[in-house]
């Protein structure tokens, strides 16, 4: 289950990715846009935002994220989906997909196929979290694989992409017949941090990668694995002048699809 209380609890930090990477989407006129993986819909809003004549649609395998999403934003249809099973309409010039593909297996397939099902001159734009070898995550999975823990929690904890590197899109994208942009911009948040709280890359995680975790373990089992984990993070990720620096890795890539013979002779 989703929390989207959580999840908005590094708002900023968590949407700058996302304005990054629209700003490398020329699109001037979308007939039709869609946000796959749309969250709370904070960031659709945005999209609608900047293409006012546009259809839009935001899609979300989360209940609680659809409608939370329904009851804020207007002049956009919502609706609980797989991007698994998504085939864009005729009419789709723009697909955004915000650090989701990381909790899809086989993406690359799925990119595959929407470059070939898109129109002629379509945007797809993608960002996906490339930290999976972090100290973060490195401690949920020590953790993770410790006796106590390793038959519920370890199985559930994601594994990193074969290849989640920018070249490594670029090419399957270019392979696919797309022209393309890719990036990586590694950030380094700066998250305050308090004596009387608790240490806020574990707060950050809450949001994301622990979702499972917690999703599997008794109240009990939940207090004693967030205990250990913090202080494998606090281990990790010291407090500096009132601060945790915490650099964060994201892989962005923009494919337009290959015109039409009219409009590229």
């Amino acid at each position: 289950m989703w929390d989207p209380t959580a999840y908005l609890r590094y708002g900023d930090e968590r949407s700058r990715p996302f304005h990054e990477l629209l700003a490398r989407v020329p699109a001037e006129q979308p007939r039709a846009v869609v946000d796959l993986g749309c969250g709370p819909g904070n960031l659709t809003a945005t999209l609608a935002a900047r293409w006012p004549d546009s259809r839009f649609a935001g899609l979300d395998s989360s209940p609680e994220m659809i409608a939370e999403a329904a009851g804020t934003v207007t002049g956009v249809s919502f609706a609980v989906a797989d991007v698994r099973d998504w085939h864009p309409a005729p009419d789709v010039d723009v697909v955004v997909s915000n650090a989701v593909l990381q909790w899809v297996p086989g993406h690359r397939e799925l990119l595959t196929r929407w470059a070939r099902e898109l129109p002629a001159g379509a945007w797809l734009a993608v960002q996906v979290p490339g930290n999976f070898d972090a100290p973060s995550h490195r401690a949920l999975r020590e953790v993770a694989g410790r006796p106590r823990w390793r038959a519920d929690v370890a199985p559930l904890l994601r594994r990193p992409p074969a290849d989640d590197t920018a070249a490594g899109y670029a090419e399957l994208l270019t392979g696919a017949g797309c022209a393309v942009d890719a990036w990586e911009t590694t950030y380094v948040h700066l998250l305050p941090a308090r004596a009387d709280a608790e240490h806020p890359v574990l707060s950050w995680l809450e949001g994301t990668a622990l979702r499972p975790v917690r999703a599997a373990l008794d109240a009990a089992g939940w207090a004693d694995f967030r205990a250990e984990l913090g202080v494998r993070l606090a281990e990790a990720y010291p407090v500096r002048h009132a601060r945790v620096h915490f650099p964060f890795r994201r892989v962005f890539f923009v494919a337009r699809t290959r015109l039409s013979a009219e409009e590229n002779p």
